[in-house]
């Protein structure tokens, strides 16, 4: 396999894990018989992306000047590439076949998600804004309570993570309102569902009808259990748990940061089937479903690698040396491109997905 630096191999470490470097973390292998994540290690203080060194090799691909970037994300319908300022209170939308950039002001933003076709959802205080990439404009919908984290779920209702420890399914706007009793907000919004009792909130997953919640500081993963309206089956997630995504097949895909390993959940019910390691200071997720590959950054040393799941065990199949500090990435699903970002300003990295295959 040939490696992202000129014909240099990409070394395997483990051939049982394909590994790139080797972790005292413990692997599981195919299907956990318990719900508890019993050999994971109690966990330290909140995961945190490394301080990146110097870049070793040239990043891979091409990369556009910008200043530092806090997030990236693609929207599939409009095309766009969106860059989160590291301040939160902007966005550079870049149209990745024009190279144009645009650029968008914003209250102060804390976490975004991909909404309707041709919108991301920002959280931003007691508001929830809807970006128009592709016209680079910006409404607003007005809550109840400041918003943490918030993810659109498959059936096109949004979940919010609040303050105070509550998750609110809800109808945003011009969402399908087809309750025959309605329950609305003080601002509104049609509220269908509501799970209290959780502790702090700082990443919201969907997962087919099922949801999660990451608390960082307690570095823990947290099934809402819709029918009682409390919170499920809550398991450790790892030494320092920063990154929460989830794939079409109804996976939980988290970056154990502090313990360098990528985690695999099931859903429903809540269930680690994989804890597999991957580097230094894994951060950044992103997934592809077209070639079912995971992408995760290693801050620690500048690299993005990605793991096939199409076979239940992960098993790398690419890896690039990226921009300093890659402490985002994003797939674009039209094209099959990936976008790294860097958090010290050097820049957004475009890596094709011709130049991935042939990574591989």
């Amino acid at each position: 396999m040939r490696g992202p630096h000129g014909n240099r191999p990409v070394r395997r470490r483990w051939p049982s894990a394909l590994v790139a470097a080797a972790l005292a973390v413990p692997i599981l292998s195919g299907c956990s018989s318990s719900n508890q994540d019993t050999t994971a290690p109690a966990a330290g203080a909140p995961g945190v992306a490394a301080v990146a060194p110097a870049t070793a090799h040239p990043p891979a691909g091409t990369v556009l000047a910008t200043a530092p970037i806090a997030a990236v994300l693609s929207e599939p319908a409009s095309g766009r590439v969106v860059m989160l300022d590291a301040d939160g209170r902007g966005v550079r939308v870049l149209d990745p076949a024009t190279g144009a950039v645009r650029a968008v002001g914003l209250p102060a933003t804390t976490s975004w998600a991909l909404g309707a076709p041709g919108e991301i959802l920002l959280a931003a205080g007691t508001q929830v804004l809807h970006l128009d990439p592709a016209a680079a404009t910006v409404r607003t919908t007005p809550v109840d309570a400041p918003v943490r984290a918030l993810t659109r779920r498959p059936d096109g209702t949004t979940a919010l993570a609040l303050d105070g420890g509550k998750v609110e399914i809800r109808t945003l706007d011009d969402q399908p309102q087809d309750l025959k009793v309605e329950i609305r907000d003080t601002k509104g919004n049609v509220v269908r569902d509501t799970v209290t009792g959780l502790g702090a909130i700082d990443a919201i997953a969907a997962a087919g009808d099922a949801l999660a919640v990451l608390d960082r500081d307690q570095t823990t993963l947290t099934q809402l259990d819709l029918a009682t309206h409390r919170p499920g089956l809550s398991l450790r997630a790892g030494q320092g748990t920063v990154g929460l995504i989830s794939d079409h097949f109804g996976r939980l895909l988290a970056t154990d940061t502090s313990g360098g390993a990528l985690l695999v959940y099931t859903a429903d019910p809540l269930v680690l089937r994989q804890r597999f390691p991957v580097g230094s200071s894994p951060y950044a997720l992103a997934y592809d479903r077209s070639t079912e590959t995971v992408w995760v950054t290693l801050t620690g040393s500048n690299e993005v690698v990605g793991y096939d799941l199409s076979k239940g065990i992960p098993e790398e199949v690419g890896r690039f040396a990226t921009v300093r500090q890659p402490n985002s990435v994003t797939i674009d699903e039209r094209t099959g491109e990936m976008f790294v970002g860097s958090a010290t300003g050097d820049g957004l990295e475009r890596i094709g997905a011709d130049q991935r295959k042939r990574g591989q």
